[in-house]
């Protein structure tokens, strides 16, 4: 299916239908292609999703790994995610504000490569906005996150489309920054994507 990108999106994320186990994401760019495939594995108690160029491949003859995000610990509401490459080396971590971000709205700490500091979050639009969402009106409102870095600033924008069947997460990319790697800001969409996800088929 052709994608369309909204004005000023770099990126669209996209959940497959029709997946049996785990979750799979496509990545598109401005112009409509296939760059990225997003793997979150099934049957894992501690997530992890794998990054391909393309389409990924095939289980048996996987494609180009980009890079990699896993959960420290089984799934709770406060897990920490890193995000690294096939190196090894890291791209920085994710950390998400449980209660808050289960019961008012979205909210993620990020750290650099580290962890010694914290360099940014990423944040719901509104209160309002996340309670209306959560308890009132579900996604007929879409989603809108920002990435902030430490002065607070904005440096990314995920936007989910309204779409009763197909989960869709446009990415804006606002700004360079040199402590945020293109990487890690599709990463974190995609995390956002497959935490939605969760949370629409247990409510």
């Amino acid at each position: 299916m052709p994608i369309t990108a909204a004005p000023g999106e770099k990126y669209t994320i996209r959940r497959k239908i029709l997946k049996i186990f785990g979750n799979t994401f496509h990545v598109y760019n401005a112009d409509g292609e296939l760059t990225a495939t997003c793997k979150q594995k099934a049957f894992r108690l501690r997530e992890d999703m794998r990054f391909y160029a393309g389409d990924g491949g095939t289980r048996q003859a996987p494609g180009e790994e980009l890079f990699s995000m896993k959960a420290r610990s089984i799934l709770d509401f406060s897990t920490t995610y890193d995000v690294k490459l096939p190196t090894g080396e890291s791209l920085g971590t994710l950390r998400r504000k449980g209660m808050r971000s289960t019961f008012v709205r979205d909210e993620w700490m990020c750290f650099d490569d580290d962890e010694t500091t914290q360099i940014g979050r990423i944040i719901e639009d509104s209160a309002t906005m996340g309670l209306l969402r959560r308890y009132l009106v579900g996604n007929l409102f879409p989603q809108k996150l920002w990435l902030e870095d430490a002065s607070g600033e904005r440096i990314a924008e995920f936007r989910s489309h309204f779409n009763p069947f197909v989960y869709r997460l446009g990415v804006s990319v606002l700004k360079d920054h040199d402590q945020f790697d293109e990487l890690f800001i599709l990463a974190t969409g995609c995390l956002l994507a497959a935490i939605e996800g969760r949370q629409e088929n247990s409510g």
